[in-house]
Parts: C-alpha cells; structure tokens; sequence
C-alpha cells in the first residue's frame, strides 16, 4: 500500500534546516545556523555555487561574470570575506572618465559627466527631488510612506517627465536604471527605485567608484567566497539539486529536489523572488505570495570582458571608466590585474582587462561573433582603435541561462511594493525568506544577500529555540 507524505517523512531522516539555493544569502544562512549547532542541507539547482557570482578568466586573469564590487558600508560581504581570506583591491579610477554623447566623446571627472551648464543645472534638479523624496521612504515599510500609492503607481520614467527633466537627464538616469536593475526607466516603480537608492546610502554611493560601491573588487574573484563557504559547509551542498516541491506537514516539512528529498524542520527559500514561483508549495501558499512571485520579476544585464597585452588606454590618460548613450556597452570599468602605480613600475602592465556592461536588448540575441565584434566596436568607440585587437575576450547574457535566468536583481514594476511589499520576506508557518531582494541595506548587492542569510538564520533560530 502506498504511504502518505506524513508516513514518508517520519521515516526519512529530518534535518533541521533545509536552504533552497546556494548563493551568498543560502550559504551565509547555512554557515550561521551550523554554527549555532544545526543541522542543514543547502539544495542548489546549478551545477556550482555563488548563484549570481559567477567567476571565471580571461587571459589568465579571474573576472566576474555577476557580482563583482564591494564598498564602504558593505560590512556584511566584506567582514565575511576577511574571515574567509578574500582580499580586496581598489577598483582603477586615476585619469580622466570618457563620455560618448550625442556622437562626441569627451573626458571629465567625478561622478557627474562633463554636460552643458544647463545640462548640469537639470541633473542637479532632478536628483535633489529624488533624495527628498527618499527621505520619507521606509526602506523596511516602503508601503507606509506619505504618497506610497502614487509613487508606485507611476514609472521612474514617468517621474522624470512630469518635472520636465531633459533628454540628458533621462538618457543618464536610463544608463543608472540598466546597471542598476537590469531594465529601462519606464519598466521600474519610482518607489521601487527611491526605496532601492535609499537602502544603498544614496545615489552618490551607489554609483561612486571612490568612496562608492564600485570602490573595491577582489582579485579572485567574488566567487571564491561562496567556494569558501561551501568547503566550510562540506558535504551539507548538494549541487544539481533543483527544488521541485515544498510539502508543508503538521510538525515538519519536506522538501522535493531532484537527487531525493530531504525532510526538515525549517526551510529557508534563498532565491529571488520570481524564482519561487517554480516551486510547487503544498499546501498552497496564501494567494499574495504567489502574486508577488508574479510581480517580482527579474532585470537582465550582461557583460563582456576584453583583453590586452598592456591597459593601453591608462597611457592616454584614462582611467577606463567610461560611458555611452549608444548600444550595446553603455558604461565600461579597467578591472586589469595590475596597477602599475602601486606596483612601481612607470610603465602599464599587462594584461589590460575592459569590462562592460552591454544592452540585453541588441546584445543577447546576436550570435557569439557578432556580440564580439559589437562590444569590441563599442569599446572602439570610447578608446580608440587598439580597442578591436584583444588578446582574449568573453562574455555573459544573464538573461538567456536556462535555469534562474536574469539579473542583477529584481526589475520591480509599477504597484508591486504597495500591493505585494508586505510579504517579501513574511514567514509561512516553517517557511522563511532569503535572498539580496528581501535586504533592507544594500538590496541587490552582495552585502545584501549576506545580510538576508543573517536574518533569516536568526529567524528560524529564533522559531525552533523556542
């Protein structure tokens, strides 16, 4: 005779906590409660660790096809890494940034681009009503905020032309929306993005190289973080372990993944948003989280990478910082091994690496060649012809991976936060909510990531001390 769900799991094996999803937020929360003295599975559908971080070479070199930044008030990530023996070096930024605008490229310093008086008076403007809007945003409680509704009724695109805000500044605030969130300003709720800004410090410090959260980068790659962990971790990793079903009992719940099911006494889904709604809960979940998963949906942002026998355009006086207003790479950073002003030498070391981030619309669907020859181009564009002669080149379309595509992070759309924001992270009974989205500091960063894993570790502790 067949047994039930209930018969099954009293016989099996019942952990403590199972983790859906072995990127920074799963592992943190997995690392936390094995520490308390836990026992854990983490469940991980892909074939490595690190979810969004993803590291491999070029030239010999490690490069970061996700995340790849950190900066000041990133606590979280960086306190971590130190415990793990991730060193960090400063992100290149010495010479002169390059603007290609309006078919004229030009060179400028700081954050803001070196613009017409006027063009300069208008981001001036509109940046100092977004931050006043911010300060009365709840970064926790965005729902609650004077004018919530209205903000989130309306585009970020659509707040830009209700103040008249000019081509320029839309076109700049456009390239802040693709890095940022993976999509256009006409695709993003305003109080998505006034609630994102504000949980990052600002948007100074969001899109800041020195002083920034561009300030630092490792080496090695932000993956061998979560390799660290999850040799920490040990066998408690399963990889090729995609979650199918989550099966809610009286007194525990079991989790169904390819490779065989795991039965616990808590579950932490560490996963974006969208993403959980490939999970068959059962019971079913209350109708508002499967609406959020609905509502939630995931950017898309890809890279490509390019190398040289020396960082040709630091000779010229560049610092390799770069943007563009035309396609496919819209703003480029060095990310070369070397720096030769630290290293003593007077003259660029190689190999000298450009990374860009390009347009997910003229960029992934091109065949590999020609996404080549476009990103190549558009380096050329910014730095000259030596730019179409790399030594290697990669790149990588987020949005086109067959399992949990998309990214950076959530492309949150008008009326989501006010209708759906209060069960972003609200338990379910043994069910509790990870991931870089549910962050309250640094959401859509990898300090936020580590930071939900903290929080949501002390929440089942909290539920299964008691």
């Amino acid at each position: 005779m067949a047994q039930t769900a209930d018969e099954r799991s009293r016989e099996e094996p019942i952990v403590d906590v199972v983790v859906v999803g072995a990127g920074f937020a799963g592992l943190t929360a997995a690392r936390d409660l094995v520490r308390l003295g836990y026992d854990v599975v983490v469940l991980e559908g892909r074939d490595r660790v690190g979810g969004r971080s993803s590291t491999t070479t070029i030239a010999g070199t490690p490069v970061d096809l996700g995340g790849t930044f950190v900066g000041p008030t990133q606590e979280a990530v960086v306190e971590l890494a130190r415990e793990l023996g991730c060193k960090t070096v400063p992100t290149h930024n010495r010479g002169k940034n390059l603007i290609k605008w309006r078919g004229r490229v030009r060179r400028y310093r700081s954050t803001i681009p070196r613009l017409s008086m006027l063009e300069l008076f208008d981001v001036s403007r509109i940046q100092w009503r977004f931050d006043r809007i911010s300060r009365r945003i709840s970064v926790a409680e965005p729902w609650k905020a004077p004018h919530a509704l209205s903000l989130d009724d309306q585009t970020l695109d659509r707040w830009l032309r209700s103040l008249h805000a000019s081509a320029s500044t839309r076109d700049l605030m456009a390239i802040m929306s693709r890095v940022t969130w993976g999509c256009e300003p006409d695709q993003v709720s305003m109080l998505h993005a006034v609630r994102y800004v504000k949980a990052a410090g600002g948007i100074g410090r969001m899109l800041d190289v020195e002083g920034g959260a561009q300030q630092d980068r490792f080496p090695g790659g932000t993956q061998q973080i979560a390799l660290r962990l999850a040799d920490e971790l040990g066998e408690r990793v399963r990889l090729n372990a995609i979650v199918r079903r989550i099966e809610r009992h009286a007194d525990t719940i079991t989790v169904g993944a390819d490779g065989g099911d795991v039965t616990a006494k808590a579950v932490i889904v560490a996963i974006p948003p969208a993403h959980r709604g490939a999970i068959d809960f059962s019971p079913v979940l209350p109708p508002e989280y499967e609406k959020l998963a609905q509502h939630w949906p995931q950017g898309n942002l890809s890279k490509a990478y390019a190398a040289y026998e020396t960082p040709f355009w630091r000779a010229n006086g560049c610092s390799g910082e770069a943007l563009s207003d035309e396609g496919p790479v819209f703003i480029t950073f060095d990310v070369s091994p070397e720096d030769p002003e630290q290293s003593g030498s007077s003259r660029p070391q190689g190999p000298g690496i450009l990374l860009g981030f390009t347009d997910p619309r003229t960029f992934d669907s091109l065949p590999p060649a020609e996404r080549r020859e476009r990103a190549l181009s558009g380096f050329a564009d910014l730095f000259g012809d030596e730019a179409l002669q790399p030594i290697d080149y990669i790149d990588h379309c987020w949005g086109t991976e067959d399992f949990a595509p998309g990214g950076p992070t959530a492309a949150v759309p008008p009326g989501s936060w006010t209708t759906y924001g209060p069960w972003l992270r609200k338990p379910v009974d043994q069910i509790f909510w990870a991931g870089t989205e549910t962050a309250d500091q640094w959401t859509g960063f990898l300090d936020g990531a580590v930071r939900s894993g903290r929080r949501a570790a002390a929440e089942v502790h909290t539920e299964l001390s008691d």
